[in-house]
């Protein structure tokens, strides 16, 4: 567990850094474009994600998997990759028409045949790259990916400050995956060759995972689909950039856990005791830092967008707040995704995403079938705190041994403390009387400390007993005598 928490500590710098330049971007174009340039992009972006999604059989995880995966595993993963993009490629680019009739928008319909090359400069690239996260060679891994997206970056900021159009996002977006397909073969020696040997290995991975990922797709994309049809461009960018907004905290603080996560979970899967310390321990990291960044968004959702964004994107407010919420719920469950993808429980995966689509799609279409873009994120938040509770017994069945008082245990504190911390910052910001980014700064205080002294005297009731708080402390305490060592 100490090298999945140091590796993730690293790759969440380096994240940071990263997401420092997609925050930059956002403030940047979000003064520069208008909502409905958001949205005509976000409407293209549901066609081409969601084929992506159906075409997608999932090499990469196949790969990881594998513990000692041959040069034939490499070049049948890159082969099956480059053959679905061609066959995603000719469908996007002939529905394309059909979409725009959808939204009712017919802007997209070049957008997103423009767009449908993205998926032949992404099979291009170097299959051999997906070692730097099966070896957890983190350090490799970023550059890689921050060179990619420093090139998307700057070729976006470039032409959106020229031509002041949604067309930006479109030239800056195949730029990133161009520079990547290229540096992909500089940065790793594997040169995969045109090969089908390990194709019934691979396929009999990836079928599962073909089912997972469309689960998926519908799961946190269907909604966008339902509000880009009924509402105009402007409502979409506005909810799609929202929904963007909402996921920063908790994404970009577990993500990196997870991305090391996975390959330590499947190092240990054959030692159900050793499986289930890793993963409980991992839990309870991610709750402690996971729920107080979703529930602060939402407190302070208000100044985000106003100080981010300006005041045309006044409409985002309460879909940020939806679905900072909601992330909470994605940020107490996705360590356990690994978990169940680890121990080969793909079925149980696809039963769980495909069970929360099929709600959403009998309240959407048949409870509220004219429902607005509101109703449409509040029922999204309502069946994700009820797909939860399914999602618990899944995984306590899926893990012999795993308890539902031990799953309890590394939930309930951060809960308690986000309770606490939301009544002293809707206090606080009552009976301060201050506006703009002032009372932004109070709030975030307020709510740090308030919840950080509440997590540890929860704790300290609590025994002091091992978990995600002990570990925290006790590598700071080391990380603190160390840099005392080091001074002079």
């Amino acid at each position: 567990m100490n090298s999945v928490i140091s590796g993730a500590l690293l790759t969440v710098a380096m994240r940071w850094t990263d997401r420092l330049i997609g925050f930059l971007s956002t403030l940047v174009l979000a003064r520069l474009l208008a909502p409905e340039d958001f949205g005509v992009i976000a409407m293209a972006s549901l066609v081409i994600g969601l084929t992506d999604v159906l075409f997608d059989l999932g090499v990469n995880v196949s790969l990881i998997q594998n513990k000692s995966p041959t040069q034939e595993h490499y070049d049948t993963a890159w082969t099956l990759r480059l053959l679905q993009s061609i066959i995603a490629t000719a469908i996007v680019a002939g529905a394309a028409p059909w979409a725009a009739d959808y939204f009712k928008e017919p802007r997209i319909t070049l957008v997103i045949q423009v767009l449908s090359v993205s998926f032949l400069l992404s099979a291009l690239e170097n299959i051999g790259v997906i070692t730097f996260q099966k070896e957890m060679k983190f350090g490799l891994d970023f550059r890689f990916t921050f060179a990619k997206r420093i090139a998307g970056f700057c070729v976006t900021m470039i032409a959106a400050w020229l031509m002041q159009s949604y067309w930006a996002l479109v030239i800056g977006g195949l730029a990133g995956r161009g520079v990547g397909a290229v540096l992909s073969y500089a940065v790793h020696p594997m040169r995969p060759t045109l090969s089908l040997a390990k194709f019934r290995e691979i396929f009999g991975v990836s079928q599962w995972l073909l089912l997972r990922n469309a689960s998926g797709y519908a799961d946190y994309k269907l909604h966008q689909f339902v509000v880009g049809g009924r509402e105009a461009a402007a409502t979409m960018g506005a909810y799609t950039i929202a929904d963007e907004i909402a996921a920063m905290p908790t994404s970009e603080l577990l993500a990196p856990l997870n991305r090391v996560l996975f390959p330590a979970l499947v190092r240990v899967k054959d030692d159900l005791v050793e499986l289930k310390r890793v993963f409980l321990l991992s839990q309870g990291v991610q709750t402690l830092i996971g729920i107080p960044a979703g529930v602060g968004l939402a407190l302070v959702a208000n100044e985000v967008v106003l100080i981010m964004l300006g005041a045309k994107w006044q409409a985002a407010v309460p879909f940020v707040e939806i679905f900072a919420l909601l992330n909470v719920v994605i940020a107490i469950a996705s360590s356990g995704v690994y978990l169940l993808l680890t121990m080969g429980h793909v079925r149980t995966m696809v039963f769980y995403s495909w069970f929360q689509v099929v709600l959403f799609v009998l309240v959407a279409f048949f409870m509220l079938p004219d429902g607005g873009a509101l109703q449409i994120a509040w029922t999204r938040l309502t069946i994700g705190f009820l797909g939860f509770f399914v999602y618990l017994a899944l995984l306590i069945n899926a893990l012999k041994g795993l308890r539902l008082v031990e799953m309890v245990r590394v939930i309930y504190r951060p809960l308690v403390a986000a309770l606490v911390m939301s009544g002293c910052v809707i206090g606080m910001a009552q009976v301060s009387g201050l506006s703009g980014a002032l009372l932004l700064v109070v709030k975030i205080a307020t709510g740090a400390l308030s919840y950080g002294a509440c997590v540890i005297a929860l704790w300290t009731i609590a025994g002091k007993p091992e978990g995600a708080e002990a570990y925290i402390l006790k590598n700071l305490k080391a990380a603190l005598a160390a840099r005392i060592r080091r001074s002079p």
